[in-house]
């Protein structure tokens, strides 16, 4: 099914099961511990050795030398593959920048260099530490401000460029230019990195933790010279990913490569330590933004340039995306560098781009706002635009930017006070905001329905649900469409013998997968039609039964019937329209004016992005965002030991996540928009869009409090304390 025009009205505008309300059917076995986990799949083979890895201690170099006898002589060992061994094998999937495993070079620390193997975890993570390596080291630059100096000003290679910049900006009545800095930042999720694997008949089986099952299955079967038909993955629960697990990553490699030299399964989990080098993490950045406008508030000129550093190939964090779309100003100049690194792996985090970009544009139009003397909600509702800053012949599908603003602000309670106007004994009290954009992509996205003689409807897609409500929503897609109580429809994700789906990442997945289970759902209908010989009449389905030339027959008497499809999407949608989603965040906070100290008191959210499949869990995906946008904000920072290129902050004692007490009242309220153009159910992603912009409204927030104007995140107490007085 090509979606290849907007959606007229449908069955979703009147929906009885979408768009309400219904907590996760995968609750009960979440709250029970049935729910089964990569590393707890202890039912699915049986004699399983644990695996344990050994990393690299250096940020670059080669390895001259592995002694693994002490280890193979530990008790419990049963075997341990090495780099060395092995040989360079081939690089996995096109976004996985690192090489995972294999041969003698090491690209950056903690790159996996080997695994030992033994009967119990304890003995293979004792006997790991036994295994002595050899290095040829190499020293590396490792400081992305040094890098800045030099590429900063160069505007040879802009992403986009409009009119004349330089001078707009020149001739503008009130300008801004200031730097500003966000820290790495790591996914920090629950469930490690984790994968058991075994082999049959020359196939690999392997249960794991992964966002996109088809990306994962195409990078094992390249990475282990396999065909993809003799490659299964399989992964029904993600204990969180926040795109740290969308790309295959070492563990699973580890894990096939023990269980094929020791012919019985093997499960490996990546230690904590190794979430934060091994894999992936949120790079630094630095960015400038300049804007110029006219006294009325008007922007005439807007710059935005970053840096943010990669491992050589990689695209970094691109910071200045945003600012492409989200601002009118009819002079334009938009600049990313790379800066190559041989730090760990800088890849994508939840909202990649966005997240920092909008921690330095939304700081720079509040800042901008105040010299102005306007409102910060007004100045950027001034400057909201219904089609591209780039291209005004490119409309926005369905823009409601200027309702996130105006509605939040009467829904918070929105005073604008003057900077440090606001005490309460010796708390100083401040409201900041910020916009919020994230764009709304989509992917092709498959599905497998079979109706069963009881009238209960299987639903199978290799979508996944890393926690975001996928089984309920496809659920409820499925159950509208084909006229069943919910309880009638059994989904069954992650497996890579169903219907390749758009899988769960960057804000396209319940959009793209809700999308392909309908599609597959009029396959279906169409296969009853044809049963029921009825030619061109209409169906219709409600109550469990098919409505058809005034007969009104139960599904429960078709049989079983199966029908597969996906769902592609035409050109008409994003070549001819930009589809995206918008919110506004608002944000009281109290800084103790004696030590700092930053308390967050309220946060509002609201939100436009299309039609709202389930608002509950749709919500826990904005309240999820707005605590990440905490972490962000005021805490979360990935150290850098410049000298010998590594995190030396990398658990979670050193690496600090908002917890239960920093996080106060949160209100979300979500437009009752629907997006014609974005799906045929009218709907957008969600789960970005709850994080982008928070950090910034909290440091307005801070700034409104203290007076003092913090533009290097995290937002802490030690950078406050100078400014208080």
């Amino acid at each position: 099914m090509e979606f290849n025009a907007p959606a007229g009205e449908n069955l979703f505008d009147h929906g009885r099961v979408t768009g309400k309300g219904i907590s996760r059917i995968d609750g009960p076995l979440k709250v029970t511990g049935r729910a089964p986990y990569a590393y707890e799949r202890h039912d699915v083979v049986g004699d399983q050795l644990s695996g344990y890895p050994v990393l690299a201690t250096v940020p670059q170099g080669r390895i001259t030398a592995i002694d693994t006898a002490a280890a193979l002589a530990a008790p419990g060992v049963l075997g341990i593959v090495t780099a060395l061994e092995v040989g360079e094998m081939p690089h996995p999937f096109e976004q996985n920048v690192a090489p995972l495993f294999g041969g003698d070079r090491v690209h950056h620390y903690h790159q996996a260099i080997a695994v030992v193997v033994a009967e119990e975890f304890e003995q293979a993570r004792t006997a790991a530490a036994l295994v002595r390596v050899d290095y040829d080291a190499q020293t590396g630059a490792y400081d992305l401000d040094a890098v800045w100096q030099q590429k900063k000003g160069d505007h040879a290679d802009p992403v986009a460029r409009q009119g004349d910049f330089d001078a707009a900006f020149a001739q503008a009545a009130v300008t801004l230019d200031q730097e500003y800095r966000t820290p790495g930042h790591s996914h920090a999720m629950m469930e490690p990195h984790a994968s058991i694997a075994a082999w049959q008949d020359g196939k690999v089986t392997v249960w794991t933790s992964n966002q996109m099952i088809a990306w994962n299955r195409q990078s094992l079967a390249k990475t282990l010279g396999l065909d993809q038909d003799d490659v299964r993955i399989e992964s029904p629960f993600i204990g969180g990913g926040f795109g740290g697990k969308l790309f295959l990553r070492a563990d699973a490699v580890l894990a096939a490569l023990a269980a094929r030299k020791l012919e019985r399964p093997v499960k490996v989990a990546l230690p904590r330590a190794a979430i934060m080098n091994n894999t992936t993490h949120r790079s630094a950045t630095i960015q400038q933004l300049r804007i110029g406008a006219d006294r009325d508030g008007r922007m005439t000129a807007i710059s935005h340039e970053a840096i943010s550093h990669s491992q050589p190939g990689g695209s970094g964090e691109n910071a200045v995306d945003q600012t492409r779309w989200f601002y009118a100003a009819p002079n334009r100049l938009i600049v990313n560098h790379v800066a190559e690194m041989r730090l760990p792996e800088a890849n994508a985090m939840r909202a990649p781009g966005e997240a920092s970009g909008l921690m330095a544009l939304e700081v720079a139009m509040d800042e901008m706002a105040l010299k102005l003397g306007m409102d910060p909600v007004e100045f950027r509702a001034l400057n909201d635009t219904q089609v591209s800053p780039e291209d005004p012949e490119i409309p926005f599908s369905d823009r409601n930017f200027r309702r996130c603003l105006h509605e939040g602000a009467k829904a918070f309670g929105w005073t604008n006070p003057a900077p440090r106007s606001q005490r309460e004994g010796a708390w100083l009290i401040g409201q900041g905001m910020a916009g919020a954009y994230r764009g709304s992509p989509v992917l092709t996205s498959g599905a497998r329905v079979r109706l069963l003689p009881d009238a209960r409807l299987l639903v199978e897609t290799d979508m996944t649900d890393i926690g975001t409500g996928s089984y309920t929503i496809i659920a409820q897609t499925a159950a509208e469409t084909m006229g069943l109580p919910l309880e009638a429809v059994e989904v069954r994700l992650g497996d890579s013998d169903f219907p390749v789906s758009a899988g769960s990442g960057g804000q396209f997945g319940a959009a793209s997968a809700t999308a392909g289970v309908y599609a597959a759902c009029l396959a279906l209908q169409k296969r009853i039609a044809e049963v029921l010989q009825a030619g061109d009449a209409p169906l219709r389905f409600s109550d469990a039964q098919v409505h058809v030339g005034g007969r009104d027959i139960p599904l429960a008497e078709l049989g079983e019937l199966s029908a597969e499809d996906k769902i592609t999407f035409g050109e008409f949608r994003d070549k001819q329209h930009i589809v995206s989603t918008f919110g506004a965040h608002f944000v009281e906070v109290a800084v103790h004016r004696l030590t700092g100290q930053i308390r967050l008191r309220r946060m509002l959210a609201v939100c436009d992005a299309g039609r709202i499949l389930n608002p509950v869990t749709a919500r826990s995906q904005l309240i999820g965002g707005m605590v990440m946008g905490v972490g962000a904000a005021l805490m979360e920072e990935i150290a850098i030991d410049t000298d010998k290129g590594f995190f030396p902050n990398h658990d979670l004692a050193s690496y600090e996540v908002p917890v239960h007490l920093d996080i106060p009242e949160q209100q979300v309220i979500f437009l009752d928009t629907a997006d014609p153009v974005s799906t045929p159910l009218k709907a957008k992603g969600v789960g970005e869009l709850g994080l982008c912009g928070v950090a910034a409204a909290i440091a307005n927030a801070v700034h409104n409090a203290s007076g003092v104007r913090i533009r290097d995140f995290p937002v802490t107490a030690d950078k406050l304390l100078a400014g208080l007085g």
